[in-house]
């Protein structure tokens, strides 16, 4: 598993040795970076980015690697933090990384930040977390106006609306899906 653009091109990322932990291939993340890029005027560039489900965090270090300026990895699993962490000190990323020990659909209210500009969610397929997930990044105040949320999540799946989310496109690759969502407070809420 590598980083497949931007400063770490090429830099290879600690992979699980087990089954728990499902990372985003070099092939799908290419293809969604390329689409951020092409598609979204390029949301990585000084983005804050928030990697939900985070496993080895390649998704986030991918963001960072085309010039994100700070990315927050979550994730509950003992295997998916140590990866990170592993990944994180192998890519001298201390300082420009967070690891954050929590359940993504029970965030909790954020603590005093910026709000996350580029969201990252890749929830175990087929458990309905996804939406959960955007609920508890909205209702704790995560995400800033106009964020773009990718959610990837199994093909035969369906993703079911989350108010303030809007859906501007959705892509098939084999038994994955990858939706591009917008994250913007209503006015008067």
């Amino acid at each position: 598993m590598r980083i497949v653009g931007g400063r770490f091109r090429g830099r290879v990322l600690k992979a699980p040795s087990t089954p728990g932990v499902r990372p985003t291939s070099d092939r799908l993340r290419e293809a969604v970076f390329n689409i951020l890029a092409h598609s979204y005027d390029d949301p990585c560039v000084d983005a804050r980015v928030i990697d939900l489900f985070a496993g080895t965090g390649a998704l986030g270090f991918e963001a960072v690697s085309r010039g994100g300026k700070f990315a927050l990895f979550v994730d509950d699993s003992a295997e998916g933090r140590a990866l990170t962490r592993e990944n994180v000190e192998q890519l001298g990323l201390g300082g420009e990384t967070k690891i954050f020990r929590r359940d993504a659909t029970k965030l909790g209210p954020m603590p005093p930040q910026d709000a996350f500009t580029l969201a990252f969610l890749d929830p175990p397929y087929g458990k309905g977390l996804a939406p959960l997930a955007l609920a508890s990044l909205r209702d704790g105040g995560w995400l800033a106006q106009d964020a773009l949320c990718v959610v990837e999540e199994a093909s035969h799946g369906a993703l079911e609306s989350v108010e303030c989310f809007t859906l501007l496109e959705k892509r098939e690759y084999g038994d994955t899906q990858v939706l591009f969502l917008r994250f913007a407070v209503q006015p008067g809420k």
